[in-house]
């Protein structure tokens, strides 16, 4: 495989090194893009050794008359990988700003699932929001983004930022090389049961950890049907969307479907009540209270796990406040589940409408693996590994 490495001016370049050397055992082809700022740290010299390629650096020296080297360079390569990825770099990148090689390159790149990019930095800079601004950016544009690691960093700080473990590079640049030859259904995001036109029950259900599941699974060639209230207009091709409001609506897509697809997750915040009686006009203010009735939802998930196929996977979700692992392997019982991913929501930082999340993922014998905080992208393709 033609791997292009791009390396950017921070003090983890000089890792890109053993990257390189890691990326060369695996019989790849390698050529290295220096950024001047990564020059400063790390020569040309150990990665012309280890690649037997010429390093570029300089947007306008073309060794070869016949070639555009920002262009063809971008052609050439079956995966791009950025690391280190400075902040620089990141907000370069989402700004669409070419003033070098490395992103005059990128943004001759047709195919941004091609990208991987790996930050690494002091974090208070990979926290700050304009950053995470960018990250998140890149990221709905089809970029691949690997987290950095949390541990001390070359500042003395001790945070997320550290550039991570090669081997987790590794895994996830390549793991996708390992198709995954199944149907997947995913609810997510929150429904809606409207009391008038003007008012409805929710809640604050953002549909982004579903939204990771569908684009996770997708992106390893799985055939992916999402079942979303959320407005998302998928980039990958293999994401199919079924657009939903309330809780009945999820319920009759979800049961019209389910049963042709090897796993369903159902990752949707739906309501459990919804009004006995429903206004076609606005519902106007009265003097003193108002008392409502409400009746129960139909509830998709144990529907789904009663009426499960044999070799059928169902996978819920538990959002609770306390009791967490007590209630999530009660619900695997009840509801006929074969796994279930349970969090925490009344922590700060996580769940509902986060980026991050913290959960225990528990299987039907109890075997519970635990997933500290970290970003819903990382989860979702954590649970994709255990699931494959």
């Amino acid at each position: 495989m033609n791997i292009l490495l791009i390396v950017s001016g921070g003090i983890a370049a000089y890792k890109a090194i053993d990257l390189s050397s890691s990326l060369i055992k695996k019989e790849n082809n390698v050529k290295v893009i220096l950024t001047n700022n990564a020059k400063k740290f790390v020569t040309e010299l150990p990665f012309q050794t280890l690649t037997k390629n010429r390093v570029y650096s300089d947007t306008f020296d073309e060794v070869n008359e016949k070639e555009i080297q920002h262009i063809d360079l971008g052609k050439w390569a079956d995966k791009i990988i950025i690391a280190p990825a400075t902040a620089n770099i990141i907000s370069k990148m989402a700004n669409g700003i070419a003033d070098d090689l490395a992103t005059s390159l990128i943004l001759a790149v047709k195919d941004s699932s091609k990208v991987y990019i790996v930050p690494a930095m002091n974090t208070n800079m990979y926290t700050n929001l304009i950053i995470q601004e960018n990250i998140k950016k890149l990221s709905n544009l089809g970029f691949n983004f690997i987290e950095p690691d949390f541990g001390l960093l070359a500042c003395g700080d001790i945070g997320r930022g550290k550039f991570p473990d090669i081997q987790k590079i590794l895994q996830c640049v390549f793991s996708e090389e390992k198709k995954i030859n199944k149907k997947i259904l995913v609810t997510a995001g929150p429904t809606k049961e409207f009391i008038d036109p003007f008012r409805c029950i929710t809640n604050p259900s953002s549909g982004k950890m579903g939204i990771a599941i569908a684009e996770a699974f997708a992106k390893r060639g799985a055939e992916v049907l999402l079942i979303t209230g959320v407005n998302y207009v998928p980039i990958n091709k293999n994401i199919k969307i079924i657009k939903i409001v309330n809780t009945h609506d999820m319920f009759e897509a979800v049961k019209n479907n389910f049963s042709e697809y090897d796993i369903v997750i159902k990752a949707a915040a739906v309501s459990d009540y919804t009004p006995v009686v429903t206004y076609d006009k606005k519902v106007k203010k009265q003097n003193g209270n108002l008392t409502m009735e409400f009746k129960r939802t139909e509830d998709i998930l144990k529907y789904v796990g009663e009426n499960k196929k044999d070799k059928q996977v169902v996978v819920g979700f538990a959002a609770e406040t306390h009791n967490i692992l007590e209630y999530a392997k009660e619900k695997i019982i009840k509801k006929h589940l074969d796994y279930i991913v349970a969090n925490d929501i009344s922590k700060e930082g996580i769940g509902f409408a986060s980026d991050n999340n913290e959960v225990y993922i528990i299987d039907k014998f109890e075997n519970i693996k635990k997933i500290d905080m970290t970003s819903k992208e990382n989860i979702a393709q954590e649970l994709v590994n255990i699931l494959e």
